[in-house]
């Protein structure tokens, strides 16, 4: 049996994630804000990541207590984040700026470290997928919070991994960019305001123009990358690499 641990698990991809994985039978712990329905196999925590310490901390004492011979696989799936007001910095609030990067970033730091650590001794496979975007590859003006957030992700996950590859049975760790997703996000940024958000049209183009895949699709996409052989070989990635 495989155990998955998904942050923002009640919507969009992650909550695609989760119904796959419990139709699949496999165990998921749920770390989301809103409630999710009660499945079989799936436990669930409403919890707001941006305030991640108390989660993470609560999160490394969970694993302790779980009976680590039942697993031959757990998985961390950092898939939670958020995306400010459409704009320069100095125009969004400044409690806005400090979610963004808390539940985006910090809250992957400290779930990945509770992670590591509470699975320290266990035997099966450990894995860590961390939900990225091209946005931590490229910059993008008016959403500077965001970019920020996964490019700090996608090198922590470089560090990361060269720290686990010097221990035994280390974790294999990819920041993974999924593609474009039809989410609230997206509704989000084309309905933003062009004179703050210049990739405005751009956004409104990829609904127009049929270029959105469904939570589903690249829920399917992600656990079959998950599922490759050389998993963990590039800690950088695209959903869409062959």
């Amino acid at each position: 049996m495989k155990l998955f641990v998904i942050s923002g698990a009640s919507r969009g991809l992650g909550a695609a994630l989760t119904a796959q994985l419990l139709a699949q039978g496999h165990r998921v712990l749920g770390l989301a804000r809103r409630a999710a329905p009660a499945a079989p196999g799936l436990v669930f925590w409403s919890v707001d990541l941006a305030d991640p310490l108390p989660v993470a901390e609560r999160l490394q004492a969970w694993l302790g207590q779980q009976n680590a011979a039942e697993f031959d696989e757990v998985v961390l799936i950092n898939n939670a984040g958020v995306v400010t007001e459409p704009g320069p910095v100095q125009g969004v609030p400044l409690a806005q700026l400090s979610s963004a990067l808390r539940v985006g970033l910090e809250a992957t730091l400290l779930l990945s470290a509770a992670f590591l650590a509470g699975t320290r001794d266990w035997a099966g496979q450990k894995k860590i997928v961390n939900i990225s975007s091209g946005l931590g590859r490229r910059a993008m003006a008016a959403a500077a919070p965001y970019c920020a957030a996964k490019a700090g992700m996608d090198h922590l996950s470089r560090a990361m991994a060269l720290d686990e590859e010097r221990r035994p049975n280390g974790a294999r760790i990819v920041s993974l960019a999924p593609g474009i997703i039809d989410t609230d996000m997206q509704v989000q940024l084309r309905s933003a305001d062009p004179a703050k958000f210049p990739d405005q049209s751009r956004f409104a183009a990829f609904k127009a123009e049929g270029q959105l895949e469904t939570a589903e699709a690249v829920a399917t996409k992600v656990l079959r990358y998950l599922g490759r052989a050389d998993f963990g070989s590039n800690p950088v990635a695209d959903v869409r690499e062959d």
